[in-house]
């Protein structure tokens, strides 16, 4: 008998604080990773669903693991990888915080206006480079131009197998739309440019584009 495919994927945005009630992230709504959840329950996956602070209720019967900041979300990536057999990495993670975060509330009069900066680690990155063989891992690029591009020097750069790309300047395509325009790549070469539709119905189309891969890797039980 097969096991149900066990499905890791992040949702929403992360947050990086000045001080407590100060901080810098994006416009994540989680919706595209909430509906890939869904899907993949649909497609009866065991599906656990790490997510940043979003709006959203977590679709019935995943295993949700609530995260705020990059750091919590690359704790909580590598605690759970291990047991996947595909991770969908649809998080927006903020790629930037404070080189210093206070731990009080900082006063306007006395704010530092030049905040100095540092990376957030990769955390995709480092967990391709932790991959145990059959484990698939996919991607996502949300870009504002040269889409094909960015999201190319991604799959290759990050060793994924596939990156789904998008242009998140559009109306119907962007952080807080119900509806999504995608294009998939595959480490293999393919593209599979997918027919706009809900995010709902992106997912499920993409999950079956994936099916194929984690059945020919998928163990017995």
């Amino acid at each position: 008998m097969t096991r149900p495919i066990r499905c890791l994927i992040t949702a929403g945005p992360t947050r990086e604080f000045f001080d407590p009630v100060r901080f810098i992230s994006n416009p994540s709504t989680g919706k595209m990773g909430y509906a890939l959840a869904q899907a993949a329950l649909d497609a009866a996956w065991t599906v656990d669903l790490i997510s940043g602070p979003v709006a959203l209720p977590p679709p019935q019967g995943v295993n949700l693991y609530p995260i705020t900041t990059g750091a919590e979300l690359h704790e909580t990536c590598h605690d759970l990888f291990p047991s996947c057999d595909i991770l969908i990495m649809c998080a927006a993670v903020c790629d930037m915080r404070p080189a210093q975060s206070h731990p009080h509330k900082v006063k306007k009069e006395t704010f530092e206006w030049n905040v100095r900066f540092e990376p957030v680690p990769d955390i995709l990155k480092s967990l391709s480079n932790v991959r145990k063989p059959g484990q698939v891992l996919v991607g996502f690029a949300a870009e504002t131009r040269d889409i094909a591009e960015y999201a190319r020097r991604k799959l290759e750069e990050k060793n994924l197998d596939w990156i789904v790309a998008n242009d998140v300047s559009r109306s119907d395509a962007g952080f807080a739309s119900d509806t999504n325009t995608v294009t998939l790549y595959a480490r293999t070469g393919e593209t599979y440019a997918l027919q706009p539709g809900t995010k709902l119905e992106v997912a499920s189309s993409l999950l079956a584009l994936f099916a194929p891969t984690l059945s020919r890797t998928q163990s017995n039980t």
